[in-house]
């Protein structure tokens, strides 16, 4: 067993260990932080067929154990992966996918279970270190290890790995990953952070980045497997030269049709000839042409950027597609809008909900509820394909979430806008960064909808193109710079700063000063797009939709809420169904009632004031008669509260029967004289007579017109 350590700056200790726990896989750890323990094991099966693509899968598992909980349901058992465990498994594959060697196809499987969880330290960030130290530790060819690290802000400094209750006030949360020498991944969220901000953060996790890597080195110098050898991908050199002397030309200038269906269509006619006429002269050689043309077709975009400063579109470097945007399309949705850049739109619409509506979380952090939803769909009919319609892939929930951490910081708290909110993005065209057109779209929505954001958000996806000392950085990218390229980095922000980012690379790493660049472009695209924006809609609809349920909240005494639902939630269901409103009641008092038809509201929450009101001395109601004894009636003034009216406060003269006067479910105006120390309520109908006294009393309005 060898065990590595390292000793973070608040006194916590992250440790490494081996040889103890899955043994037979190809390379196994367990990396603990705190309580928290993680266990990866990564193995590989040879293969035995040809492929031109790298079969890596990366599963993240949270077991309900590691909390000293029992999953719900009726199986008892954890079934398919959540959102946070497919989020945690594409945090840890996208640093690590593009480092494996070209040519390298044998299938590699890495797993990461969550054993133990403090609740404080989160596991995906071991995932990430547990995954580099196994691949390290194994046979399978991963050159250089890499680590991963969190990097929040608290009391105005960077923390490390900071806590689940640190996250709550630091206004910086950035997943950071890398080699010791290059960052090659980051993702995270921010509240309106300055760039310069973003970039210090980026460079307070690189350094301790570095340290993470020293101790995997360590490990692997320690009992670290030799590798397999990949062999450099070797293809006919008549073949390479016949097949470029065909198609270059060819080639070269397809790569210059600016739109993207012809484009493709041009590639594809130059493989099927290219493969009809070479199928003599190299048999079983398909994929190799293909492969040969595929990296002409690389080369020369990429030269055609850096050489000739020309876009495949005809673009400069910073110029963004053409933007329009529409708002309200859809006619009974609560807020729509069709976003457009280029070959890129979304139709994207908002919903407003009842606190009934807020999605119930249930992992190892407990039970939660989440009040703001962001859902991304990608049909394939968006990029012109068929494919079957199956749930939401990973991809699909990726995009989502990041697109939803752009919006969250300008949503505005309950307690302004008690509405839970579901954003939907139905992709309707793609060629470049549909996410960061959801994001523009759903900040146009969410203002079709009447919800008062704090500032609107857009993004931007940039590119980059690099090929030695020569670099390109590209703003607003196609989908064939995203394919051919070695960057794309998505910032979203309002004017003030930056609220969400996702950055994934193809080559070893970036330098600071290259992500640095690339942010101070991207902003200057973002208030190019926020500007756009703007035009459609400045700023959120003062009236929600006809169709929105009007929301009015009040507060009462905790002790009354059981006279607000009643035996067995009798009272509740009763105003429910009489006024179809929705009503929800929190432990602290809070109610939330909910009705498109604002009287129904209203008068929901009358019924509700009614049910909690107190019986004030010397004030007149109107009461109803509900029981008759011989020395006098009870009368229910407020509902579930009587007052005894005495046979001698009935009339101003003496009566002998109280039946003389008054009758069951006689309706009688009263005043209230006296609330003994018991709560017993004493009551005067003769005082309001002609020719009593009434002492100045107040009469109580109708319930249907209090409490407006």
């Amino acid at each position: 067993m060898e065990v590595v350590e390292l000793q973070l700056e608040d006194g916590r200790t992250l440790s490494i260990e081996t040889g103890r726990i899955a043994r037979q896989a190809g390379g196994s750890v367990m990396v603990r932080l705190g309580d928290t323990v993680v266990l990866a094991a990564a193995t590989s099966a040879k293969t035995t067929q040809e492929r031109d693509f790298f079969p890596l899968s990366v599963d993240y598992r949270e077991k309900s154990y590691a909390a000293g909980k029992i999953p719900g349901g009726f199986f008892k058992r954890e079934g398919r992966p959540s959102e946070k465990e497919i989020l945690s498994a594409r945090l840890t594959d996208r640093p690590l996918r593009p480092l494996f060697p070209d040519g390298y196809t044998d299938e590699v499987q890495i797993m990461i279970q969550v054993l133990s969880s403090d609740q404080e330290n989160d596991g995906d960030i071991l995932g990430i270190i547990g995954a580099s130290a196994a691949l390290s530790i194994s046979p399978i060819p991963f050159p250089t290890p890499i680590a991963a690290v969190r990097v929040g802000r608290k009391n105005g400094q960077f923390v490390v790995n900071p806590l689940f209750s640190d996250l709550e006030t630091s206004d910086l949360n950035v997943t950071i990953a890398g080699t010791a020498e290059f960052i090659n991944m980051v993702e995270g969220g921010s509240r309106e952070v300055p760039e310069k901000d973003l970039v210090a953060a980026l460079a307070f996790g690189h350094e301790h980045i570095k340290k993470v890597v020293a101790i995997i080195e360590q490990m692997k110098a320690k009992v670290g497997l030799p590798k397999i050898e990949v062999p450099e991908i070797e293809y006919d050199p008549e073949l390479v030269k016949t097949v470029t002397e065909q198609t270059f030309d060819k080639i070269k200038k397809a790569n210059r049709i600016r739109e993207k269906a012809e484009r493709y269509v041009a590639i594809d006619l130059i493989k099927t000839e290219a493969l009809a006429s070479l199928e003599e002269q190299f048999p079983e050689s398909e994929k190799t042409i293909k492969a040969v043309i595929g990296q002409i077709e690389k080369d020369d975009l990429r030269k055609m950027i850096l050489d000739e400063g020309i876009r495949s579109d005809g673009r400069g470097f910073e110029d963004i597609r053409q933007i329009t945007s529409e708002v309200g399309i859809l006619p009974r949705t609560h807020g729509s809008s069709l976003f457009t850049r280029g070959q890129t739109q979304a139709i994207v619409a908002a919903t407003l909900g009842t606190k009934m509506d807020e999605q119930r979380i249930d992992d190892l952090l407990g039970e939660s509820f989440k009040s703001f939803m962001l859902h991304y769909n990608f049909p394939p009919f968006s990029v012109g394909e068929v494919r079957p319609a199956r749930g939401p892939g990973r991809r699909e929930i990726g995009h989502g979430a990041l697109a939803e951490r752009a919006l969250e910081p300008v949503i505005p708290a309950e307690e302004k806008f008690p509405y839970t909110i579901r954003i939907v993005s139905d992709i309707t065209e793609s060629n470049g960064s549909s996410s960061m057109a959801t994001v523009c779209g759903g900040t146009l929505a969410l203002m079709d909808a009447g919800v008062p954001l704090k500032a609107p958000v857009a993004g931007i996806a940039m590119g980059l193109i690099k090929e030695g000392d020569k670099m390109a950085i590209l703003t607003d990218i196609l989908g064939v710079e995203d394919h051919l390229g070695d960057m794309d980095f998505k910032v979203t922000g309002t004017a003030e700063g930056i609220t969400a980012f996702q950055m994934d690379i193809k080559i070893a790493g970036l330098t600071l000063e290259i992500m640095e660049m690339a942010l101070d472009q991207a902003r200057r695209a973002r208030m190019y797009v926020l500007d756009k924006m703007k035009e459609c809609l400045a700023e959120p609809r003062t009236e929600l939709s006809q169709y929105a349920p009007r929301i009015i909240t009040l507060k009462v005494p905790i002790a009354k809420i059981g006279e607000i639902i009643g035996p067995g939630g009798k009272m509740i269901r009763s105003i429910i169904e009489q006024t179809g409103a929705k009503i929800d009641i929190e432990d602290d008092g809070t109610v939330t009632i909910a009705s498109v038809d604002q009287l129904a509201g209203e008068a929901a929450r009358d019924k509700v004031l009614a049910l909690i009101e107190e019986p004030e001395i010397g004030r007149v109601y109107v009461g109803k008669v509900k029981r008759i004894a011989a020395f006098g009636a009870f009368v229910e003034i407020l509902p579930g509260t009587d007052g005894l009216l005495h046979i001698s406060e009935i009339e101003s003269r003496r009566i002998e029967r109280v039946e003389d006067v008054l009758s069951l479910g006689d309706e009688v105006k009263v005043k209230v004289l006296n609330i003994d120390p018991e709560g017993k309520i004493r009551l005067s109908r003769k005082v309001l007579l002609e020719g009593g006294s009434d002492n100045g009393g107040t009469s109580r309005p109708p319930r249907s017109d209090r409490g407006r």
